[in-house]
């Protein structure tokens, strides 16, 4: 099977501090640009940042609205963690250990770029639990 991809856009209000906050703060590698977007590659999947002149509104908490990474690998998710840390990007929330001791157990950590896009970046202890572990409820910290 040949790889698939992920797309995602997003509004940002200035395509220059875009680069300047996911090419030199997460480490993504820019694409194509102009007035108007920004094409970034984050580890494969393609993130396009859209000049909008609407004004953009931070969220009142992490949900509904955020996108993210499943590292397989903690060390990916402990690198990129550090990366972060050193770039002094702002973390909406700090790393955490959700469902510890379960099948569900993972860390994560919330960061929020200069457009209040919200990022959240995950490894979990057991894979199985990315897609299935369907006899447990939980998801996030919602109760």
């Amino acid at each position: 099977m040949s790889q698939t991809l992920f797309h995602l856009a997003f509004p940002v209000n200035d395509i220059a501090q875009t680069k300047v906050y996911y090419v030199d703060g997460l480490g993504c590698i820019p694409g194509r640009e102009n007035h108007h977007a920004l094409i970034l590659n984050l580890y494969g999947h393609q993130l396009v940042a859209h000049f909008t002149k609407e004004p953009l509104t931070p969220q009142k908490t992490i949900y509904p609205r955020h996108f993210g990474l499943i590292f397989t690998q903690e060390r990916d998710w402990q690198d990129l963690l550090k990366r972060a840390q050193q770039q002094q990007l702002l973390f909406r929330e700090e790393t955490k250990n959700r469902f510890v001791g379960s099948p569900l157990e993972h860390r994560t950590f919330f960061l929020e770029d200069p457009f209040y896009n919200l990022m959240e970046f995950k490894y979990y202890r057991h894979p199985e639990a990315i897609f299935g572990s369907y006899e447990h409820t939980q998801i996030g910290d919602r109760t």
